[in-house]
């Protein structure tokens, strides 16, 4: 999972590589002198009269009076209802270069024949609708002041030269060819290289992540064949690739569009009357319906390109919109609610969708003399956010595992604990009942043979008593841990109970040369059984005398808080290692060299009876603390058993 979220940022970064890339690959400016023509004339034809398969210009184009001049400045011309062909002619001027060549960077046509005065130097024809032309024509230095005709043919409604012309030298016009769409081709491949290792890395997730990762992955990879598709590098370059490029650019266009709305609806979901979820499955059906007569169109020899064209380019242009401004509105109301992800989504698709709105938009206003540019830089940002959500997701999903396994491990711990109690204080009860009478009845006959001997011999007796007496003692906790409830019950008074406890443990305490300072604020109540309330306690604090060294000191404190009793007592004692810490309570195990570990043991359990808790923290060196929390009862009315 981290390898995976690694590689979704080390994506991130990639994309902002490229983008710093290619802004200073845009920023190379050519050296040296060209000259920039600007105005042209120009003269629209409602027939094609262009020469089939001739070389030479049809007569009387250069003796037309219909020219009118054209400012490549203010934009192309408007094609004339009707008319299909136009002709587009200029002087070269005087040429001063050692390979003097002709740059257009944009000129729209399906069609396109150029001329020098009645010799032709370029032709191209092209069977797909993709009008952008790039064209580097070189000419010879005896071309100076001599007529330049270009012809141009179209089936859609843009025609000719977009701003300008460009004339000079050769070595430093074709820098600018070169680079013209190939960022585009540079950048869509790394769209879908990232797409392919998305698809290996998906195999490896959990499949409650699946749809999510092969619908960034489809994003990206439409990305990828839109931004090389639509780029003018491959039809200037690998033009007989136009046909297949236009198909992938179209099943590229319908593949986004409804991946893009199946991953914001599984990010945020389907939103309000189920409207992303109702818009994602039209766009699935239109989508089809556009692959349906893509394969028809294909088969018939593009007899239906036109209807094709109007509805896999303008209807879905207006669909983009649509789908742009449904989701800006839905992320605008999820940000305001504070959603983290819907503020990252916002910046990155906010991004993406105004570029993409206000240049398709552009587009129609210019009825089609406009080439969108800036949406693929806009869809980097979108991506990359894309790709911070689903990392920021799966991080913190990882960490809910982790949290989850944490508790899990503790509750396994929790349940062998009462598995192991439980066998204890079954073997503990059927041992301590059958101890106990066998040790009574020895220990009665010492002690009438203690009372008839003399010197050696009733010390040691009476050593043996004392044995069975802590013997006793020990099956004593065992009963107690055994069976911890309570044969009477009574509400107990805290003040009361730790006022005994510390006059019984105080002379321990002095032996030690320790102090105990003990503060119970206010009156305080809780139900259990007195005896077995001081045993807890009592246990707790000869651990802490035990641990004391030199200048010792115990703080006994509690206090209420809500509806619980909050009991801490804390010395300065040697202390416990974290491996000690976390084994207390369990049975017969104990950091003292003669312990028995039943003392906690009884403790835990009678505390547990109580229905309450004990917790302990402690650092080697600093001492101990102990918290217990106990319910806290009602002020009974007079002091009596319950």
């Amino acid at each position: 999972m981290r390898v995976f979220v690694k590689s979704l940022h080390i994506t991130a970064a990639l994309c902002l590589l490229l983008m710093i890339s290619s802004s200073l690959l845009a920023s190379a400016a050519n050296s040296g002198t060209t000259y920039e023509l600007t105005k042209w004339q120009m003269e629209w034809e409602s027939r094609p009269q262009a020469p089939v398969p001739g070389t030479e210009m049809p007569s009387g184009i250069t003796d037309g009076q219909a020219w009118t001049t054209v400012d490549g400045s203010q934009g192309r011309m408007d094609l004339p209802p009707g008319i299909s062909a136009a002709w587009s002619r200029m002087i070269i001027p005087e040429l001063h270069f050692t390979s003097p060549s002709l740059y257009i960077k944009t000129l729209y046509a399906l069609h396109v024949k150029v001329f020098v005065d009645n010799r032709l130097i370029f032709e191209g024809d092209r069977s797909f609708i993709k009008d952008n032309y790039s064209l580097l024509l070189p000419l010879g230095s005896g071309d100076s002041g001599k007529m330049l005709y270009i012809w141009t043919e179209t089936l859609q409604d843009r025609i000719g030269i977009k701003d300008k012309v460009v004339i000079g030298e050769h070595s430093e016009l074709i820098n600018s060819y070169v680079k013209s769409g190939l960022m585009d081709v540079i950048l869509g491949s790394a769209f879908i290289f990232v797409a392919l290792v998305l698809f290996v890395c998906v195999f490896y997730l959990n499949q409650a992540y699946f749809s999510s990762i092969v619908a960034l992955a489809i994003v990206i990879f439409s990305t990828g064949v839109l931004s090389i598709t639509y780029s003018p590098f491959i039809y200037t370059f690998y033009s007989y690739l136009g046909n297949v490029s236009i198909v992938m650019l179209d099943i590229a266009l319908l593949s986004l569009l409804p991946s893009l709305t199946f991953l914001f609806e599984r990010i945020f979901g389907s939103g309000k009357c189920a409207v992303i979820r109702r818009f994602r499955k039209f766009q699935v059906a239109y989508s089809l319906f556009c692959l349906a007569w893509l394969v028809i169109n294909g088969l018939s020899g593009n007899r239906f390109v036109e209807f094709y064209y109007f509805i896999s380019t303008n209807i879905v242009g207006l669909i983009l919109i649509v789908q742009f401004i449904l989701l800006i509105a839905c992320v605008i109301i999820y940000s305001a609610k504070g959603n983290k992800e819907a503020i990252i989504f916002a910046i990155g698709f906010g991004t993406a969708a105004l570029t993409g709105v206000v240049e398709l938009i552009w587009y129609y206003v210019r009825k089609g003399d406009y080439d969108l540019v800036y949406w693929k830089w806009a869809l980097v940002v979108f991506i990359m956010s894309l790709i911070v959500i689903l990392g920021r997701r799966l991080m913190l999903n990882h960490q809910m595992v982790i949290k989850y396994s944490r508790e899990l491990e503790l509750f396994n711990n929790e349940l062998q604990r009462s598995e192991k109690l439980e066998i204890i204080s079954e073997l503990a009860a059927s041992v301590a009942h059958e101890v106990r009478n066998p040790l009574q009845v020895t220990r009665g006959f010492l002690q009438l043979l203690g009372g008839k001997s003399h010197g050696a011999e009733k010390k040691y007796l009476n050593m043996a008593i004392s044995e069975l007496d802590r013997a006793s003692n020990i099956i004593t906790d065992f009963l107690t841990f055994a069976k911890p409830e309570f044969e009477q019950i009574s509400v107990l008074n805290m003040n009361e109970e730790f006022h005994h406890i510390e006059s019984i443990m105080l002379p321990l305490c002095h032996l030690s040369n320790g102090k105990m300072d003990l503060n119970v604020k206010g009156e305080l109540w809780v139900k259990g059984n007195s005896s077995k309330f001081k045993q807890a306690f009592i246990n707790i604090i000869k651990n802490s005398i035990e641990a004391m060294g030199e200048e010792g000191h115990i703080e006994i404190m509690a206090y209420g808080e809500g509806n619980k009793v909050h009991i801490r007592i804390r010395d300065n004692g040697e202390g416990m290692e974290p491996e000690v810490l976390n084994r207390l309570g369990e049975p017969y195990f104990s950091n003292k060299t003669k312990g028995t570990g039943l003392g906690l043991m009884v403790t835990f359990r009678i505390i547990e009876a109580m229905q309450g808790e004990i917790v302990f923290s402690s650092k080697k060196g600093a001492g101990t603390e102990s918290i217990t929390t106990l319910p806290l009862a009602e002020r009974p009315d007079a002091s009596r058993s319950l």
